[in-house]
């Protein structure tokens, strides 16, 4: 998922709706990053069209499992030891992970690192670590000195294991999504395993579910296009929006090549395009009434 940061390079990358003709812009978002996206198109003079292929959300289960790592596995040990000791760092890759643990936070009573101990590094990418604050740094250990926050330079997940060093064979917690309804992106499988390669010892939680939201998604794309009015260009904010779109159209009998065979556009030069799953380029480059894809 794309961080807040990304989405003000997004916004920079997004070209500014023309003048002359009121463009349509498709986004993907799930709905906690919504509300921004839509503004900054807005701003750029786009008309956004809402199409969320995902839903993003904490459980039960996804709760649970954060919990295992929170809470105290041996309360009735004589000298009791949270597991969150066993790690030396987190690594949040999206907002929705640190909401998501610190939802799990509050069912507990206590924070989970002990008071004394060597540095833990908690690590967020862009805007996201705004919500690493003191206070989110006391509910996770009394002694808020113990706790670096990490923001890589660039906010991508390859920048923070650079961010990060080397391991040597110290465990870092990784609360990241459950998919569901949906192949996996490499995105997660990549990260944890240059975080391997880089001598950590990466321990995967599901901090939270990734869901298809279901054929309704491109419901308001295939009706664009049947109308004859397409859309000018799509925006992605991950790579599960790109497969949950194309899942939708599949359901509706569309593909991608349908999709860009229907676009409105009014000239211009070629279409910028943005995403590849597994070989496969999702838009690109052509000529007048092109598709543009971010």
């Amino acid at each position: 998922m794309l961080s807040l940061s990304g989405l003000a390079t997004m916004w920079e990358w997004v070209g500014a709706g023309s003048q002359h003709h009121a463009r349509v812009i498709a986004f993907t978002t799930p709905e906690n990053y919504a509300a921004r996206l839509f503004h900054l198109l807005r701003l750029r003079g786009w008309i956004p069209l809402w199409c969320p292929s995902v839903s993003v959300a904490t459980t039960p289960h996804t709760t649970a499992s954060l919990l295992l790592h929170l809470s105290n596995p041996n309360p009735s040990a004589a000298q009791p030891k949270p597991s969150l000791n066993h790690f030396s760092a987190i690594a949040f890759t999206s907002r929705t992970g640190i909401a998501a643990f610190s939802e799990a936070l509050d069912e507990i009573e206590n924070p989970p690192l002990a008071s004394s101990g060597e540095i833990f590094t908690v690590c967020a990418l862009g805007k996201d670590s705004e919500l690493l604050n003191e206070a989110f740094a006391n509910r996770i250990c009394e002694n808020s000195d113990r706790i670096r926050v990490l923001v890589p330079p660039i906010a991508t997940p390859a920048a923070m294991v650079e961010a990060l060093g080397w391991g040597g064979g110290r465990r870092v917690l990784c609360p990241v999504p459950a998919v569901v309804d949906l192949e996996e992106p490499p995105v997660v499988p990549d990260f944890l395993r240059d975080l391997a390669a880089k001598g950590w010892v990466p321990v995967r939680v599901d901090g939270y579910e990734t869901r298809w939201a279901g054929a309704e998604c491109a419901a308001a794309v295939v009706a664009r296009g049947e109308e004859g009015e397409g859309l000018d260009a799509v925006v992605f904010t991950s790579t599960a929006e790109v497969e949950g779109l194309l899942k939708g159209l599949r359901e509706w009998g569309w593909d991608w090549g349908r999709v860009k065979r229907s676009v409105a556009g009014d000239g211009g030069g070629g279409a910028r395009t943005g995403h590849r799953r597994g070989g496969r380029e999702v838009g690109g480059w052509g000529g007048c009434g092109e598709l543009e894809v971010w």
